[in-house]
């Protein structure tokens, strides 16, 4: 029989809450693995191997706000064993960050987001598995048969963002976020509730903005700006890394059912799980690179697949 919330459990709920939120706010993973941009002149015009230096990032004030959220949950109700999984994802964060260019990474990451070998729903199938079938049968297919009229016209990163900046505004009025032009950014387009940053050197196309306005606006954007609107519990609009399995699984699906997606997206995100799994098994950041740059003859996309 389930533990009823009483209003003292509660208040606990909310401080223990608040106290996660706060953890969560700097864990900025992946601006703590940025790479300085001469690392990729060297590798492309050179082929040094990128050897990247992290800066240290002091994550004290977050495992004191993750014990202090702990010391409210002590008790058995779904409410505190939820609140205690989003600890336990933010604690494995800071771990994760603090193990940056250190084997110890890997495993950290592992538990968060899981790995190409891990199994889906069926208890038998691994993710890679999935991916290799996807890239067998994407292989000789003439996507631009596949593709709708004008999906492959060229856009330059300003034109990508005025056309998605027009399609915001019907879905969310006031509230659309603003898209900006981004120097330095690990994909090509990050969202979150105020801002969708597009990278300023990506090249994209008339079905990336509807891939992006069904992936990072319709999804990200929107699920942040519902979970602003709980007052009591803001994590629930704090992007972290025990969101994103359920973040990016809704996102692509949400590009799938909406017919959004294409076969050269479906190809880019199996390949993403091989090359990760290259990379697990011993593969050098030249080895992977060349398994990307096979695909496609952008020096410069390779390089940041691969990074």
């Amino acid at each position: 029989m389930m533990t009823l919330l009483t209003e003292t459990h509660l208040e606990r709920a909310i401080a223990a809450g608040q106290h996660l939120d706060a953890a969560a706010k700097p864990l900025r993973v992946l601006s703590s693995v940025g790479w300085d941009d001469t690392l990729r002149e060297k590798f492309l015009q050179d082929g040094l191997l990128p050897t990247p230096q992290y800066p240290s990032v002091d994550m004290s004030s977050s495992l004191e706000a993750i014990a202090s959220a702990r010391k409210a949950l002590e008790g058995d109700h779904p409410v505190f064993a939820w609140l205690r999984r989003i600890a336990d994802a933010l604690e494995n964060t800071v771990h994760m960050m603090a193990a940056r260019g250190t084997p110890e990474f890997t495993g950290h990451s592992i538990a968060l987001y899981g790995c190409p070998t891990c199994t889906l729903l069926d208890g038998s199938t691994r993710v890679i598995d999935m991916a290799r079938h996807l890239d067998a049968v994407l292989e000789d297919v003439e996507t631009a048969e596949l593709m709708l009229d004008g999906a492959e016209e060229s856009l330059s990163a300003q034109d990508f963002a005025q056309r998605l900046t027009t399609r915001l505004g019907p879905h969310f009025g006031d509230m659309a976020p603003k898209v900006e032009l981004w120097d330095t950014l690990s994909a090509k387009a990050l969202a979150g509730p105020r801002r969708i940053r597009v990278r300023a050197s990506a090249r994209f196309t008339a079905r990336d903005v509807d891939q992006l306005l069904q992936h990072e606006a319709l999804i990200h954007v929107a699920t942040s700006l519902n979970g602003r609107a709980q007052d009591s519990f803001p994590i629930l609009g704090r992007a972290h890394a025990g969101t994103t399995e359920v973040q990016e699984g809704l996102a692509v699906f949400a590009e799938i059912i909406s017919g959004a997606i294409d076969p050269n997206r479906f190809r880019r995100l199996a390949d993403r799980v091989i090359a990760i799994q290259m990379a697990l098994d011993g593969a050098d950041f030249k080895e992977v690179f060349d398994f990307y740059h096979a695909r496609t003859d952008d020096p410069d996309q390779s390089y940041e697949n691969t990074r």
